[in-house]
């Protein structure tokens, strides 16, 4: 990682998180994304959902450039005293220390525990080609063994530690998660302004199960009336299968309020015809209703049978009923 100034230890409190914050350095600006230094006392966070499939989450960075309209993290910068949604993707805070604390922690971490990276942030950001925050995780797990690792991004930047995650999963389970939303490049454009091409992601997948590194997709958040066309989900699996993925999973919106306060207005100026759809969805809950997502994990479950993809990298995927047997013949429905 670059040479960064070094600041007092972080309080656990939020209070703590907010001054650390303010008193960072920046370290580069452009593109209106500034970046600072954040120094804090603990890399591994416990996760207490039960809607997680993970016990532990890593994230090497606060806040991610791609700028994706419907991200659920923006909250995150709250902590920081940060409420415009907009301060998550230009304002990146790079943490400090990470391997060193990463090597003191781990020893929490129980067999069969999984440990995921970058649930709240892109770890293959661009803050990433120079700050290596993740690499140098990367490194610290290189030498331990017996460990559950997931990795979730939108970036082709990943198969530059191919070589890497090819050592650490040597002696742990790891599987990186490519993100991809639309294989329709210009509506990925508006969706996720400054992440890779879908292309590039399908590339970046390819190249990691060829150099030995256990990966698949995760078609995440699937957006009522925008991506989750029966047809646009086909193509997606398809590819994904004609590019040696070991899995394909979908997962349907989650929107917050942090969320909605940037994802609303993006819909009004793209999709207005869409709006009082969104609205009576999301008016008195975060995620879709139950049926939406049967039915959507229903349809992922026989594209994937359809193009052979059997896997039991389940570990991120929303849980429903089984799904029977499907006629061959029929024609799939999703609404």
């Amino acid at each position: 990682m670059a040479s960064l100034p070094f600041f007092p230890a972080a309080k656990s409190n939020l209070i703590g998180i907010a001054r650390l914050a303010a008193e960072g350095e920046s370290v580069r600006q452009g593109h209106d994304v500034e970046y600072f230094t954040l120094p804090v006392r603990s890399l591994l966070n416990r996760c207490t959902s039960a809607r997680m499939p993970f016990t532990w989450t890593i994230n090497p960075y606060r806040g991610c450039e791609f700028a994706c309209k419907y991200c659920y993290a923006r909250y995150t910068h709250e902590f920081m005293e940060m409420r415009d949604g907009i301060d998550f993707e230009q304002k990146i805070f790079v943490k400090q220390h990470a391997a060193e604390l990463l090597r003191q922690e781990l020893r929490h971490v129980k067999p069969g525990e999984e440990i995921a990276i970058g649930t709240a942030t892109d770890p293959y950001q661009p803050a990433e080609r120079r700050c290596e925050v993740t690499r140098a995780i990367l490194e610290e797990f290189s030498r331990h063994r017996g460990l559950q690792i997931g990795i979730v991004t939108k970036s082709n930047l990943v198969v530059r530690d191919a070589d890497l995650l090819r050592a650490v999963a040597v002696h742990n389970k790891l599987f990186v998660n490519i993100t991809i939303t639309t294989l329709n490049t210009d509506l990925a454009r508006i969706l996720e302004p400054r992440a890779p091409r879908p292309d590039l992601r399908l590339d970046a997948m390819r190249k990691l199960n060829e150099a030995g590194v256990p990966s698949g997709v995760i078609c995440a958040p699937v957006l009522p009336g925008i991506t989750d066309s029966p047809r646009d989900l086909e193509a997606l699996v398809r590819a994904v299968s004609e590019a040696g993925g070991k899995y394909i999973f979908a997962n349907s919106l989650f929107l917050k309020l942090c969320s909605a306060a940037v994802f609303m207005p993006f819909l009004e100026k793209e999709f207005p015809q869409l709006v009082e759809s969104y609205r009576e969805r999301f008016k008195d809950r975060a995620f879709l209703s139950s049926p939406y997502r049967k039915r959507l994990s229903q349809l992922m479950a026989r594209l994937r049978q359809k193009y052979g993809i059997r896997t039991d990298y389940d570990r991120y995927s929303e849980r429903t009923q089984p799904v029977p047997d499907p006629d061959a013949s029929a024609q799939m429905q999703l609404f």
